[in-house]
């Protein structure tokens, strides 16, 4: 991959060919990456002027990795069938890849993969956004609502049932999106965030939802309210993609993407009944996903980020106003929390996208958002949909976490 001649990390321009200490320019990855992180080019797309969005990743019960990869165009482009949900499988921990297989052969595009493995069971459930034909319209701005519902496998990953569509009881005709990862609490609740947007209001509005079953999938109820009561930040009229993650003992975080410029994040003390107003984090961040996962000692929090945000509430007009917002996407940093999200530490420098610029939307030429990891055996092993063309598998090892640089220690 041609590389560009300068990027930005943490604020400030950089060569590629002289890259900061500890750091080195990666033509395969297409990135500034530090040493502490190695990786691997896992997957292009079939059609590259169409797309590799948001992937998924597993360790399944008969402890291979499973990966699926939504390859071709996204969903909300075409009432019409345009993508396929692909697989790869690894039975050494990653080091080699069988794939791509088709993982479900139906007649509509997908979304993306979200994974559950509940607990003292060998069933892979794989929710999303499920966008049937009949059951959805791309007119009037409501082009990403879907039904939001799961399928199943009983055999590893290997095969899945059909489809199986979420209604609400207190909103039987719910339809919304839902991509980021979801929970299941000490309790046996399963929380699954989704939201609605409506791309006739200019710019677009959002709310965000939490779909809630006590009993393991028969019956849901969605919180905080019915639609259109959903959270959001009321100067944006906007809040969506919310990640739940059970913290124990009744307690779940919820971090969210705003375009307020910082990841913001509410809180449950009751299994996912009530839950706190939710507010901003320190975690800079712009209108992008959270990207947030247990280290694997089960209590501390990695959060992903952006850190850096050109958005704000004067220059906001909606996602795709400047391409310097999308801009925002090109840096990978990290930060943790031992105390159950409540603060964080200083973020660390990870890498950064270093392609130069070949497509003619910016959406494109700078995305490393969206990343998803497995965390096993010390180590992350992290699956970046890079510039929507294809998906790279980084690994970290957990011993390695402070050799990254914060901004004061980029030289």
């Amino acid at each position: 991959m041609k590389l560009a001649e300068k990027v930005v990390i943490g604020g400030n321009e950089v060569e590629v060919s002289n890259p900061p200490e500890g750091c080195s320019a990666n033509d395969e990855l297409g990135l500034v990456i530090h040493e502490a992180a190695s990786g691997k080019l896992l997957h292009t797309g079939r059609e590259p002027q169409r797309g590799v969005y948001e992937s998924r990743a597993v360790k399944t019960p008969g402890g291979d990795y499973l990966v699926l990869i939504v390859d071709g165009g996204h969903y909300g482009g075409s009432i019409e069938k345009s993508n396929d949900m692909l697989a790869y499988r690894s039975s050494d921990s990653g080091a080699t890849w069988e794939g791509p297989t088709v993982a479900f052969d139906i007649e509509y595009s997908q979304h993306g993969f979200i994974p559950l493995i509940p607990k003292g069971s060998n069933r892979i459930y794989a929710f999303g956004t499920q966008p049937i034909k009949g059951l959805w319209t791309r007119e009037r701005g409501l082009q990403e609502n879907a039904p939001i519902g799961y399928r199943y496998s009983d055999d590893d990953g290997h095969h899945w049932s059909g489809v199986h569509l979420i209604r609400p009881e207190n909103d039987p005709g719910f339809l919304g999106m839902s991509v980021m990862r979801m929970c299941e609490t000490d309790g046996g609740t399963w929380l699954l965030g989704s939201h609605e947007g409506d791309w006739s209001y200019k710019p677009l509005m959002t709310r965000q939802y939490i779909l809630r079953s006590q009993d393991q999938g028969k019956t849901w109820e969605l919180l905080p309210n019915p639609r259109h009561g959903g959270w959001c930040v009321p100067q944006f009229n906007r809040m969506d993609e919310g990640r739940p993650i059970n913290l124990g003992g009744g307690e779940v975080l919820l971090m969210l993407r705003t375009c307020e410029g910082h990841l913001w994040a509410g809180r449950s003390e009751d299994d996912g009944k009530t839950w706190s107003k939710p507010e901003p984090t320190s975690l800079v961040h712009p209108d992008a996903p959270p990207m947030l996962f247990h280290l694997s000692d089960g209590e501390t929090l990695i959060a992903f980020h952006h850190n850096r945000s050109f958005v704000t509430f004067e220059t906001y007009t909606g996602l795709g106003s400047n391409p310097e917002a999308f801009m925002d996407r090109s840096e990978i940093w990290f930060a943790l929390s031992t105390d159950k999200g409540r603060t964080w530490s200083e973020p660390q420098f990870v890498f950064v996208n270093a392609a130069e610029p070949s497509f003619e939307n910016a959406f494109r030429n700078y995305q490393c958002s969206y990343m998803d990891a497995v965390v096993d055996e010390g180590k992350l092993h992290v699956f970046v949909p890079h510039r929507w063309e294809r998906l790279l598998h980084l690994v970290i090892k957990e011993e390695d976490l402070g050799k990254f640089p914060t901004r004061k220690g980029l030289t």
